[in-house]
């Protein structure tokens, strides 16, 4: 604690070790000696059972440009991706809105992009600047991948099995060209 009553200093969140994945625990015979909750990942998907969580509506709510927001189908998207692999019940249902939001926004961006160009008129001087679109873009991005870095951390310490095949993150850019119109 400083003089003046602010705490500074200390660990920064995200620093430290990072924890294993439980397929790794199991590879190494569990060092820790903890009991260790083990969740197999089935071999082919039975979506039957538990009903996904209700999308809801400012995710499916009409652009001002007039054009569909693509958040429900990401959501829902990835929520099967996660019921196929038994983790549903483990990532808060927040967190995945959050990640299909900003998958949205991050696609609504890179059209503007599309529309628009790279470049923009500076409103005072008429000079030729940035498309705020881009940085925009970018920061979208970022926390796209942040967001699903924490959903995919929680599948990898979860599950016993290593993962390996598609997952929604690697569908971003595919659905961002299947967005165009006409396709």
């Amino acid at each position: 604690m400083a003089k003046d009553g602010t705490a500074r200093g200390g660990a920064r969140a995200g620093s430290g070790r990072k924890s294993k994945a439980l397929a790794e625990k199991l590879g190494n015979g569990n060092p820790g000696g903890r009991k260790l909750t083990v969740m197999e990942l089935p071999t082919d998907a039975d979506l039957s059972g538990e009903e996904m969580p209700e999308v809801k509506s400012y995710m499916r709510e009409r652009q001002k440009n007039g054009e569909d927001f693509d958040a429900a189908d990401i959501f829902e998207e990835t929520w099967l991706w996660l019921k196929e692999r038994g983790c549903e019940k483990l990532v808060s249902t927040q967190l995945v809105r959050n990640y299909a939001m900003s998958v949205s926004r991050w696609i609504q961006c890179e059209r503007a992009i599309s529309e628009y160009g790279f470049l923009a008129k500076h409103p005072t001087t008429g000079q030729a600047i940035a498309s705020p679109y881009v940085s925009m873009s970018q920061n979208y991005m970022k926390q796209v991948n942040n967001l699903w870095y924490q959903i995919f951390q929680i599948v990898k310490e979860n599950c016993s099995a290593e993962f390996m095949g598609a997952t929604p993150q690697d569908d971003v850019m595919e659905r961002l060209l299947r967005s165009r119109k006409g396709m």
